[in-house]
This record gives C-alpha cells, structure tokens and sequence, in this order.
C-alpha cells in the first residue's frame, strides 16, 4: 500500500546520512589541516611551547571546524529524533 508519509520519513533519513557524511569528511579534512608544532617535532627544533595568535587562513580553519563540529553533532542528534 502507497504511504506518503513513509516516503517523506525516508527522504528525510537519506538527506541527514547524506548530510552527516559531507560533513564529518569535511570536519576530518578541517581537522587534518591544522598545524601543530607539538610533540616531537618540538624535540627536534620545532615551535615548542610559544604562544602565538591565530591569523588569516589559520583563524578562519579553527571556526570551520568549530561550526563543523556543532553541525555533526546537530545533524547526529536530529537523526536520533527523526
């Protein structure tokens, strides 16, 4: 038998996976792009303990993953309530 409302419920699952897969490959691209001058690279002559303020692109990538990783976790949570 023809339910619309279980077509809708389906579409509505598909678009969130969708959604939630976009976004947590961009969030490990994201994440994957930040530059850490720690761990043995600050034994070997890297930046060490130096406080520096985030610039530019670097400040733009530490907000883009932030708001990425809030819209993971909205979207995992809405998947939860749909």
């Amino acid at each position: 038998m023809y339910n619309p409302e279980s077509i809708i419920y389906m579409n509505i699952q598909l678009i969130l996976n969708i959604a939630q897969i976009v976004v947590a490959v961009l969030l490990v691209f994201a994440i994957l792009l930040q530059a850490r001058g720690t761990g043995l690279g600050a034994a070997f002559g890297g930046e060490g303990n130096i406080f520096r303020t985030k610039r530019g692109v670097e400040k733009i990538l530490f907000y883009a993953t932030i708001v990425l990783g809030i819209l993971f976790v909205g979207i995992a949570l809405a998947g939860l309530i749909v």
